[in-house]
C-alpha cells in the first residue's frame, strides 16, 4: 500500500526512527521558545531576528570548514549531542525559576538557528544514503517519521508543562536528542551493510574544498537561486503570520503556561494532519503529479488564506490558516524542496544547500519581520493583503521550479 520495497525496510526503519527523535525534541521545546518570545514582546523579537540572521551566517563557515576537515559520519553525532548538552544546560537552569531576559534572548537565537540547521543537515545526509528510486518512494515516509515525532514532542509538552515546567521539557529535548545520536549510528550501520551504496556514499571521509564554496555555488547558478527566492517567499508568509499570532495569543492568553500550552497544541494538530498526509498521500502526488505539485499547491491555498483573514480575522481564523499551511509545509512543500537537490552534486548537498536553508532563509525572517512592523501601522488587513500578494509571487516560482526538475528528470 506504501509502495515500500523488502529490501527498503532496514533503512527506512533507521531513518524514521532518527527523524522522530530530532523532531520530537525540537518541536517539544519549541513551544517555550514562543512563551519566551511573548515575554519579550513583538518588538525585541523582531530585533532578535536580525541577530538570528547574523547568527546564521556565521555557522555556515563554521559548518563548511567541518564537512571539509571532519569525516561526517564522524561529524553528525557530535553535533547532535552538543545540542542535547546545550538544552539541557538550559533547562537545569530553568528548574530554579524563568530565565532573565539576556539568557531569554540566547535561548531563542540558539534555539531560531538550530531548528532549520538540524532539518537541512538531516536531509543532506538522506540524499546521499538514497538513490533517486528511494528517494521518491521513501522521502514522504521518512518525513512521516519526523512529523511524528514533532507530533509527540508538543503533545508532550501540552500534557506534561503544568507538572514539570518549562525546565522539564527543555531537559525531555536533551533526551531526544541523546537519542538520536544513538539512531544515527544504527542508520550508519544499516548503509554500511549495503556495500554498493556505502562505498557511494562518501560519508566515511571529510568533503575537502573551501568552506564557502556553497555561497558561490548558489550565486552562480539561476536554479540555485530560484530555490533561493523560493525560501525568501515562503519565509516571509510564515513570517507574517508568526507575528499576527504573536499578538493575537499575548493579547488572549495572560498565563504564560496557557501561551506554552495553546502552541503545543497548535504544534500537534499540524503534525497529525501532516503525517497523514506525508504516509498516504505525499509519495503517490510526487510520483503521480510530479514536483511542481509539491511546491505550488500550499502557496496557492495562502493567497485564500489570507484573504480571508484580511475581510475579517481573529486568533480563531488566523490559527486554522496557519494549521493548513504548517502542515502542508511539512507534508508537500519541504519535501518538494529537498528532491529540487536530488540531481545536484554532493558538495551543492552539503554547502550550497545549507546556504539557502539557514543564512539566506533567517535572512528573508529578518526582512519580512521589519516590513511587517511597517505594515502593522496600517492595520491586519493592510498586512494579509500583502500576504496574499506575496503568496502568488511564491506559487508561480514554485510550479516553475517544479516543472523545471520534472522535465530535466524525464
Amino acid at each position: 500500500m506504501l509502495g515500500i520495497e523488502p529490501g527498503d525496510v532496514p533503512l527506512l526503519g533507521a531513518a524514521f526512527g532518527l527523524f522522530f527523535c530530532l523532531l520530537g525534541g525540537y518541536f517539544a521545546v519549541r513551544p517555550v521558545r514562543e512563551t519566551v518570545g511573548t515575554l519579550l514582546g513583538n518588538e525585541a523579537v523582531a530585533q532578535l531576528w536580525t541577530v538570528v540572521w547574523i547568527a546564521s551566517l556565521a555557522v555556515v563557515p563554521l559548518y563548511g570548514w567541518l564537512v571539509a576537515k571532519v569525516p561526517r559520519r564522524t561529524l553528525l553525532p557530535w553535533l547532535y549531542g552538543a545540542i542535547a548538552l546545550a538544552l539541557a544546560g538550559v533547562g537545569v537552569a530553568w528548574l530554579s525559576g524563568a530565565p532573565g531576559p539576556a539568557v531569554g534572548r540566547v535561548f531563542y537565537v540558539t534555539i531560531s538557528v538550530l531548528n532549520l540547521f538540524i532539518v537541512s543537515v538531516f536531509w543532506s545526509f538522506l540524499l546521499e544514503v538514497m538513490d533517486d528510486a528511494r528517494r521518491k518512494r521513501l522521502f514522504g515516509i521518512v518525513a512521516a517519521g519526523g512529523t511524528s515525532g514533532a507530533l509527540a514532542g508538543p503533545l508532550f509538552t501540552d500534557l506534561a508543562v503544568g507538572t514539570i515546567g518549562n525546565g522539564g521539557v527543555l531537559l525531555f529535548g536533551a533526551a531526544m536528542f541523546a537519542l538520536a545520536v544513538v539512531c544515527q549510528r544504527v542508520l550508519l550501520a544499516t548503509v554500511a551493510r549495503e556495500p554498493a551504496r556505502a562505498e557511494s556514499t562518501g560519508l566515511g571521509r571529510a568533503l575537502g574544498g573551501n568552506p564557502f564554496a556553497g555561497i558561490g555555488a548558489v550565486l552562480r547558478s539561476p536554479y540555485l537561486l530560484g530555490i533561493a527566492g523560493f525560501v525568501v517567499l515562503s519565509s516571509t508568509v510564515n513570517t507574517f503570520l508568526y507575528f499576527e499570532q504573536q499578538l493575537l495569543v499575548a493579547q488572549a492568553y495572560a498565563d504564560t503556561a496557557e501561551r506554552t500550552r495553546y502552541f503545543a497544541r497548535i504544534d500537534w494538530i499540524v503534525q497529525g494532519l501532516a503525517v497523514l498526509a506525508q504516509v498516504f498521500a505525499t509519495g503517490r502526488l510526487a510520483r503521480r503529479f510530479g514536483v511542481a505539485l509539491l511546491l505550488g499547491l500550499v502557496p496557492l491555498g495562502m493567497v485564500a488564506g489570507f484573504s480571508v483573514l484580511a475581510i475579517g480575522g481573529g486568533l480563531a481564523a488566523l490559527s486554522v490558516v496557519m494549521v493548513l499551511r504548517r502542515a502542508g509545509e511539512f507534508a508537500l512543500v519541504r519535501i518538494g524542496r529537498e528532491l529540487l537537490f536530488g540531481p545536484l552534486d554532493e558538495e551543492t548537498r552539503w554547502k550550497a544547500k545549507n546556504v539557502i536553508d539557514v543564512p539566506v532563509y533567517r535572512g528573508a525572517d529578518a526582512l519580512a519581520a521589519q516590513v511587517q512592523a511597517l505594515l502593522r501601522g496600517g492595520g491586519a488587513e493592510v498586512v494579509a493583503w500583502v500576504g496574499a500578494g506575496v503568496a502568488a509571487v511564491w506559487a508561480l516560482l514554485g510550479l516553475a521550479l517544479g516543472r523545471h526538475h520534472d522535465r530535466a528528470r524525464r
